[in-house]
């Protein structure tokens, strides 16, 4: 993790405007063979944001991806405007390059207003200043996952639990798993930004419990996936460079699919969002 890479990650989230409803944006300089995933939809998130009639917190997002993208071009994201209310909005958001589209992204938007609440509670971890970073996490794994090692790294992990290729190492399984995020620097006073880097870290570590309930790991395995589809629904307002628990599991896998799907946390225990991922997971035995 750097400042560097948080300078990277603010600025992909700040799109040129080139039309009313029109807006590119890059990709950062490490970047793997397809575009990540959290990118193109936290970059969506924010363009229809940035169409807003009106200040209406969003209620929720969800993506459907259709073809990976090349991180040698630009994206185009060509926003629809569906609704526009006081307390209701709806944006489609295409991402594109060139004619090809690569996800459609659907974003909904409330101004509730006070009513009843309830929720899960976060489960009981150690706090982020007692767990190990992700440097000391990737020592004397370089070689074993270094998409990880080289990945652009603007937030910040803190492991409750052993990461995949150390409970791999140690021949563990793992039903869950849970990780302290959040920013390497301060966040703008946006709610559009900050709910956008949550956005962005949804699609980190949400599909690990399918593989780690059966004992695998990336790198020591050869395993192959690929999101399909991805939702988040915000509950609470983020600030997301304070620390928040992404707390994670997979309640079924199936026909070469699997579900993962995961609660953020504050630090005071409060629901934050609640994310759910699809994703084609084929695990190649004997490699």
């Amino acid at each position: 993790m750097s400042a560097a890479d948080f300078d990277e990650l603010l600025a992909v989230l700040d799109l040129r405007r080139v039309g009313e409803d029109t807006f590119t944006g890059g990709h950062p300089s490490k970047n793997p063979i397809r575009t990540f995933g959290g990118q193109m939809m936290a970059q969506a998130f924010v363009a229809a944001g940035r169409t807003l009639e009106h200040p209406i917190a969003p209620s929720a997002l969800s993506v459907h991806f259709v073809a990976g993208g090349d991180p040698a071009r630009d994206l185009e994201f060509r926003v629809t405007r569906l609704r526009d209310e006081r307390r209701f909005a709806n944006r489609r958001v295409d991402v594109c390059q060139g004619d090809d589209v690569l996800t459609t992204a659907m974003v909904s938007y409330m101004n509730g207003g006070r009513g009843l609440e309830h929720s899960v509670a976060a489960p009981e971890v150690a706090g982020p200043e007692d767990l190990p970073g992700i440097d000391e996490l990737l020592r004397g794994y370089e070689e074993t996952v270094p998409h990880f090692v080289s990945a652009l790294r603007p937030i910040e992990w803190r492991y409750a639990n052993d990461p995949a290729w150390v409970m791999r190492d140690r021949g563990g399984r793992l039903d869950h798993n849970r990780v302290w995020l959040k920013t390497v620097g301060p966040m703008p006073d946006d709610p559009v930004l900050n709910a956008a880097a949550l956005v962005y870290s949804s699609d980190t570590t949400v599909l690990d419990s399918i593989i780690t309930t059966h004992g695998l790991s990336w790198g020591f395995d050869r395993i192959f996936a690929v999101t399909m589809n991805h939702s988040v629904w915000f509950h609470r307002p983020v600030r997301f460079d304070e620390w928040v628990l992404y707390s994670t599991e997979s309640p079924v896998a199936a026909e070469s699919r699997g579900l993962g799907r995961g609660h953020f946390f504050d630090r005071s225990g409060a629901l934050l969002a609640t994310v759910v991922q699809e994703g084609i997971v084929k695990y190649f035995p004997g490699g």
